[in-house]
């Protein structure tokens, strides 16, 4: 790892794995010397997170770096050993981990096995916890400076046209999945990050471990496949998701109507033992607050209030326009099928946003 790129510090550390910032090492085909990446390390621990890590792997390969609101992948590395990283070629998949994720146990774990680190910068950065194989996956990303979404809009005072270019950038992301037929199934904030540019921020879409893909297309549509397995996060799943009913891409379209809303009216909530706002939309029950789509699948006929009237951020953007508030319903719509399609929202948040 060290000659081709240096480790800085942990930026950020989830249920399945490290993100760490990092540096290129030397100019190569790999980058610029000094330029800053986002590495992230996936340890193999498992079947089940080989097969969540091979499928962001496919994920990303899949958008090519084609899209600038989507997160660039620069290059995959495969650890088999505590010091042994090969990297992985344009369309290669490490063997010995799809046979993990196949045969439903991994080679080589150990339940006695004490783990190994590296040492970066004059101290030691675990690169595994114990109990586990030497087995990882590096994904080497492009850098975003200005963190998730929650962090970038909350650190600011209301701005419109800032609004708006967020959810235009967002819109042309998951447009750009789609029609490559890759559902992500856990957009959130956490799950956005912005990339601070001269010609102002880049929105990034990332994160493609809960991902799949649909069926193939057919007269420029997607053939929906129904899903069915939960996953996603509470506060901007669908309501098909929550009722363990079957479900396609267009849950991609609610999780994004929950996320607009709270964006366009700066909309807030506290997670359970946290003291961090979070962007997210709601429904009120007595003195709690519901997830949307808890809320749509226990009474679908449920009336959503847009724009709201009790908003817990301060200060106070202006209330979304008509033409938003509409688009905002439809997206939220109980059933899938009333909602707009990934391309139909990309068209119509240009024209809600652009006409004012």
């Amino acid at each position: 790892m060290e000659k081709v790129y240096i480790l800085e510090r942990e930026v950020g550390r989830g249920s399945y794995g490290v993100v760490f910032e990092g540096r290129v090492a030397k100019t190569g085909p790999w980058g610029t010397r000094g330029d800053r990446v986002a590495i992230k390390r996936l340890p193999c621990s498992s079947p089940e997170c080989i097969e969540l890590f091979l499928q962001e792997l496919w994920a990303m390969r899949a958008t090519a770096r084609s899209h600038p609101n989507v997160i660039a992948l620069h290059c995959c590395l495969h650890q088999n050993g505590p010091n042994i990283l090969q990297p992985l070629g344009a369309g290669k998949l490490p063997l010995d981990l799809v046979e993990s994720a196949l045969k439903g146990s991994v080679k080589g774990s150990s339940p006695t096995h004490k783990g190994t680190a590296t040492k970066t910068r004059g101290k030691m950065l675990p690169l595994q916890p114990a109990a586990i194989s030497c087995s990882a996956l590096w994904l080497v990303m492009e850098y975003c400076d200005g963190g998730d979404l929650n962090r970038y809009l909350l650190s600011r005072p209301p701005d419109t046209q800032r609004n708006y270019s967020v959810i235009q950038q967002l819109s042309s992301a998951v447009a750009f999945l789609h029609k490559l037929r890759i559902v992500h199934r856990d957009l959130k904030p956490d799950n956005v990050l912005v990339q601070n540019t001269p010609a102002g921020p880049l929105i990034k879409v990332a994160d493609f471990g809960l991902s799949k893909m649909s069926e193939g297309l057919a007269e420029g549509h997607l053939n929906r496949k129904c899903f069915s397995s939960t996953c996603g996060s509470d506060f901007y799943m669908a309501p098909e998701v929550w009722a363990g009913r079957s479900y396609t891409d267009q849950a991609d379209i609610f999780s994004l109507g929950v996320l607009f809303w709270a964006v366009l009216e700066r909309i807030t909530f506290l997670e359970d033992g946290s003291t961090q706002e979070q962007l997210g939309a709601y429904a009120c029950r007595g003195r709690w607050l519901v997830p949307l789509g808890e809320a749509l699948s226990e009474n679908p006929d449920l009336q959503l209030g847009i724009p709201m009237r009790a908003r817990r951020a301060s200060p106070l953007p202006a209330p979304p326009t008509p033409q938003l508030c509409a688009l905002l319903l439809d997206m939220l719509a109980s059933d899938p099928a009333s909602r707009p399609t990934a391309c139909q929202l990309e068209e119509r948040v240009h024209s809600a946003t652009t006409s004012q």
